[in-house]
């Protein structure tokens, strides 16, 4: 099969943020292995590159739904408890982010931020290349997401990770290899590679 060109791709780095960096209930250790490797990316899509970011609610009592639940399970990590500057994304990727390429989201997916559909599709982009954390949730329920709505989707095999590496390697080995038409493996080097030549 032939790989589609990356002319219309855009690189989707996901929720790599200081609240995932560092020493909170939600640490990701992968955050920090994996960094390297979203810079290149970045690097090598500089003008092709979104940021979305996790953005936690003031309270509990200011989620809606089965939100609200949850929260209440972390509530030490709503900015009524934690400095907000915790969303902020961990230091190398916040000095390349322009706010017009920051997507703030209150859900899983970087679909449930308003407008981000509708700008992928006025932008004509048909690619989209996704890095950061967490494989297992964020970063799989945007994948989903992503297919569902028609997009080709690259994953940056080895640009993102969880903090649970066993759920990591069964997304990657017993869930989404079982779509082979919609979604696409590639190594860093494989992207930088290609993305001089798009």
């Amino acid at each position: 099969m032939t790989a589609p060109s990356l002319t219309n791709s855009r690189h989707i780095v996901i929720d790599m943020q200081r609240l995932f960096a560092e020493e909170t209930v939600w640490h990701t250790p992968a955050v920090t292995e994996i960094l390297p490797n979203v810079l290149d990316l970045t690097h090598a899509f500089a003008d092709r590159t979104l940021f979305a970011k996790f953005m936690v609610p003031a309270a509990p009592s200011h989620a809606t739904g089965r939100w609200r639940t949850y929260y209440e399970r972390w509530s030490m990590l709503t900015t009524g408890t934690m400095d907000p500057a915790m969303q902020d994304l961990v230091a190398p990727l916040a000095a390349l982010a322009e706010p017009r390429n920051v997507i703030e989201k209150t859900t899983y997916s970087i679909f449930g931020a308003p407008g981000f559909h509708e700008r992928m599709i006025a932008e004509g982009v048909d690619t989209l290349i996704f890095s950061g954390v967490e494989t297992d949730v964020c970063v799989l329920a945007s994948l989903f997401h992503a297919i569902d709505a028609g997009f080709h989707v690259i994953v940056a095999s080895d640009a993102i990770g969880s903090s649970t590496p066993l759920s990591h390697a069964a997304t990657l080995e017993h869930i989404l290899s079982r779509m082979p038409e919609q979604v696409e493996f590639r190594t860093t080097v494989e992207l930088v590679t290609a993305a001089s030549h798009a």
